[in-house]
């Protein structure tokens, strides 16, 4: 079989008398560079598919150019790949998640042996079946229902030469491709190909569900769309704010709203503690844009980040019986997190702060203090940028915190439910980061969307150790023309 580079279905391309190229996305266009006359005529052929392979052979400059044209195409994630036994009959079609994806062939041995991995699965999508992994760069729609079968196989491991013995034998290439993206894995002769033998000790902690719902539900990972864009506008109503109300007898509580401070309970809280801690939560309100002219001060951070996340105390304590049982460290911080795991993290994106250089950091919870990561200038300017684009702001925050987990933290000690655990902690977290925020006469708003991928790049870490699971901007609230804070 070998690999083509196909225009995406969603894509259009359009050359300019001028040779000026652009590709169309959902009415955006991207500008792909000047390219010669004959090239606007083969250009054409993406649109049913080129080889991949007679063009990065071919030194003919038409060959080379179209090799170009194609990268920058990949680049942008504007191309898929079908894979053919025949000129225009295809046996998958490879559909990048990440921007950057370009199919690679990693060589093979009869010896070698494979098995898929425990995030893989099978799935249909539409009329079609899909095979795909939150780790992978790329899903595999399966054309040939033959190959669904051989892939199965592959739930145990595998020799190559035996599979080559196969009725169905997928193909060195596909094998190639699939171990690329990391659907297949590569084990011993006569290792079972379980939990232990794939990726370091940080991936074995992960389970399937809790590593898929994280790729899918954060921006980096997958081609799905993203966000706020309503795709049920048009089949189903939109819900109600407030639910209808259950039938029977309604208890009025209206009358009681005055806080009647005769409780039964003990150590009712002082009168004027109850009604600050109920002001301050009602004035909590989302702030989107901030006054750049009087930023956010080094000494007011401190305070947020003392008063939001400083470990208070540390302790170790065991779990599990015996001699067997393990001594755990835990720390105290202002809000509570299950387990006392205190698995997130805060890294803040510094865009404007008096007193602070313009940069990325890590609060260091423990010392409380602020160090500098030398993360690249283009991918903190694309934070920034992303942050504004998703509150719809004309500018970016004065400060973006990302919360990250350390996912190994809290999956060491819990089984299937540590992904919702730390879904948990975070909006523990972020509520309160609002009230501090607020207290301080601050702004702040909570983003619903992260890039996993663009994390992975400021920071170094791959995407199973440490990854972003929240975002807040934080910064000095502009003036509205009436006199309050802008939101």
């Amino acid at each position: 079989m070998s690999v083509y580079a196909r225009l995406s279905g969603h894509a259009t391309l359009q050359a300019q008398a001028d040779g000026k190229f652009f590709a169309g996305l959902h009415g955006y266009m991207v500008a792909l560079g000047t390219f010669s006359a004959g090239a606007a005529g083969r250009a054409q052929e993406l649109r049913t598919g080129l080889s991949l392979t007679s063009l990065a052979a071919s030194r003919r400059r038409s060959d080379q150019e179209m090799h170009l044209l194609v990268q920058r195409l990949a680049s942008h994630g504007l191309l898929e790949y079908p894979l053919r036994r025949a000129r225009d009959e295809d046996a998958v079609v490879i559909e990048p998640q990440v921007a950057d994806y370009w199919p690679a062939t990693p060589r093979l041995r009869d010896a070698d042996v494979l098995v898929l991995s425990r995030f893989a699965y099978l799935r249909r999508r539409g009329d079609a079946m899909v095979l795909e992994s939150p780790r992978a760069g790329a899903l595999f729609r399966i054309c040939d229902p033959k190959l669904a079968s051989a892939i199965a196989m592959l739930s145990t491991p595998q020799q190559i030469r035996r599979l080559r013995a196969q009725k169905d034998f997928p193909g060195l290439e596909l094998l190639a491709l699939l171990l690329d993206c990391r659907i297949l894995f590569k084990v011993d002769a006569g290792d079972s190909g379980l939990r232990p033998s794939e990726g370091d000790p940080d991936l074995v902690l992960w389970d399937f569900h809790d590593l898929l719902f994280h790729a899918r539900s954060t921006q980096g990972r997958h081609a799905n769309p993203l966000g706020a864009i309503g795709p049920y506008a048009g089949v189903i109503p939109a819900l109600p704010a407030v639910r209808p109300r259950w039938p029977g007898q309604r208890i009025d509580l209206r009358k009681l709203s005055a806080a009647d401070l005769q409780s039964p309970l003990p150590d009712p809280p002082p009168p004027a503690a109850q009604g600050w801690l109920a002001k301050l939560l009602r004035e909590r309100h989302s702030v989107r844009s901030f006054d750049h002219q009087r930023p956010i001060t080094l000494a007011e951070l401190s305070r947020f980040l003392d008063g939001t996340a400083r470990v208070l105390a540390t302790s170790n304590s065991g779990i599990g019986a015996g001699e067997g049982g393990a001594s755990v460290e835990y720390t105290v911080r202002p809000y509570p997190s299950a387990g006392a795991s205190y698995e997130l993290e805060l890294y803040l994106a510094v865009d404007r702060c008096d007193g602070l250089a313009r940069g990325f950091y890590h609060y260091d919870a423990g010392g409380h203090a602020l160090v500098p990561i030398g993360a690249p200038a283009q991918a903190l300017d694309a934070l920034l940028r992303d942050a504004a684009f998703a509150m719809d702001a004309p500018a970016a925050p004065q400060i973006l915190i990302t919360i990250a987990a350390r996912f190994g933290r809290i999956s060491w000690k819990y089984s299937s439910i540590a992904y919702a655990l730390i879904l948990k902690d975070v909006g523990v977290l972020t509520q309160t980061l609002y009230l501090v925020t607020t207290e301080m006469g601050l702004g702040g708003c909570a983003i619903g969307i992260s890039n996993i991928d663009l994390f992975a790049k400021l920071t170094g870490i791959d995407l199973h150790v440490e990854g972003p699971v929240g975002l807040f901007a934080l910064g000095r609230g502009a003036t509205a023309p009436g006199g309050g804070v802008s939101s």
